[in-house]
């Protein structure tokens, strides 16, 4: 027995699956203590856009640790809060013409959930929220109540309140009018369904099984929500940070949310940060309402304001609009073909092989296949049936390209 398996927790799960002890990361490479390779598709479940110690954000990180700048600040104001507060207001939300007061809610991106579902009800003044099946949202008890899955639902030992679960876009319900359903519960009075404060949703389920939602339903989501009084919450957790193409998954449906959540990738580097982003007329808090004692990470903030002008440097939204092309040919073209059971669904740099025909253990199977043969990929949807497929946006070509080999190769092998 390891120390791991010693003292760890029963929790861990992602080193179950990946079991090796890992040393050092580069990229889109990480290696294992005993340098074993790996190209690295899961990039820190989209906490990694741009990738293992980008060399940039990296510099700019260690200029600012080497100069004894505060390191942690509640929510003092600091010049590296306002170095972000700035290059983000430049650099994406004015080019975009969004007008958002900013909330910094703490280390992840529950923290934001949390913060948002709070702040609808306040608003509003309602208690109930409409999410969707096959929603991921988080682990804490607000988060957890309008996520869908059972199994980790039930870990939270209580009763979820005050939340309804509406059709996605999905499966059967990707030939059912899943807004005109909305519609009808909100406006029948014996739906037994009260208006809720806010709905929130995903552009696309990530954990759920990478499901696109379309931009016309996007729009009439959007819709639905100016009419009945409702705020739209969008979590883009893990599919922002220009995982899609743009900074916000949403701007393809040309729609702007009420509250948007944003983690994961958006310090950059790894650092816990997680925000919301508010229309300013709901911006209602009292000072100290909502607070978070590491709200104020100032090596997030460096990282972040470093990854925005990373971005810019390399123009990253075009460099992943190429990536997809590739991503979409190769998947649909090489191993699409292998089976006709086997359904492709993704966007920008965020892609799942949907599996569920041939069931868990045969995903399972090729997930680990692939670890074998030199890849780290996940496996997330319904009983875990769909291969996800989710690099740092700034993958070079070449090992993008190997890697999605590795997956063609692990194919070969399971199904033969």
């Amino acid at each position: 027995m390891n120390i791991f398996e010693e003292r760890e927790s029963n929790v861990r799960t992602y080193c179950r699956n990946f079991p090796d002890v890992f040393h050092k990361a580069v990229g889109s490479t990480v290696y294992s203590e005993s340098g074993v390779e790996f190209i690295d598709f899961l990039a820190g479940a989209g906490a990694l856009n741009y990738g293992h110690n980008n060399q940039y954000i990296k510099q700019k990180v260690i200029s600012y640790l080497e100069s004894d700048a505060i390191a942690h600040g509640l929510d003092l104001h600091t010049m590296a809060k306002r170095d972000f507060l700035e290059k983000f207001s430049e650099a994406v939300l004015i080019p975009k013409k969004l007008d958002y007061k900013i909330q910094f809610c703490g280390s992840t991106g529950t923290n934001a959930v949390e913060a948002a579902l709070k702040l609808a009800r306040k608003v509003k003044q309602r208690t109930g929220i409409f999410s969707f099946m096959g929603g991921y949202h988080g682990m804490t008890l607000g988060s957890l109540a309008i996520s869908s899955n059972n199994g980790i639902r039930l870990g939270a030992g209580v009763t979820s309140n005050h939340v309804t679960f509406m059709p996605f876009p999905y499966g059967y319900m990707e030939n059912f009018d899943t807004i005109e359903y909305m519609e009808t519960v909100l406006t029948d009075v014996n739906s037994g369904v009260e208006k809720p404060a806010a709905i929130i949703f995903e552009t696309v389920q990530a954990e759920g099984g990478v499901v696109v939602a379309p931009i016309e339903w996007m729009q009439r989501l959007r819709n639905l929500c100016d009419r009945h009084d409702i705020l739209l919450i969008c979590d883009d957790i893990q599919v922002g940070c220009g995982r899609t193409g743009p900074f916000f998954s949403f701007e393809r449906a040309n729609i702007v949310p009420d509250i948007v959540a944003i983690s994961k990738s958006i310090s950059g580097y790894g650092f816990p940060m997680s925000l919301l982003l508010i229309k300013p007329e709901f911006d209602i808090w009292e000072p100290g309402e909502h607070t978070g004692t590491f709200r104020g990470n100032q090596l997030a903030f460096v990282g972040a304001s470093a990854a925005i002008e990373y971005r810019e440097s390399i123009n990253l939204e075009y460099e992943v609009k190429l990536k997809e092309s590739f991503l979409n040919t190769f998947l649909n073209e090489e191993i699409a073909c292998l089976s006709e059971k086997i359904v492709i669904r993704g966007i920008g740099m965020i892609w799942g092989i949907d599996l569920s025909d041939r069931g868990a253990s045969f995903a399972k199977a090729i997930a680990q296949r692939c670890y074998e043969l030199g890849l780290i990929v996940e496996r997330v949807g319904r009983d875990d049936t769909v291969i996800k497929i989710l690099p740092p946006l700034n993958i070079e070509m070449p090992v993008l390209r190997k890697g999605c080999s590795i997956i063609k190769q692990a194919f070969f092998d399971c199904i033969n």
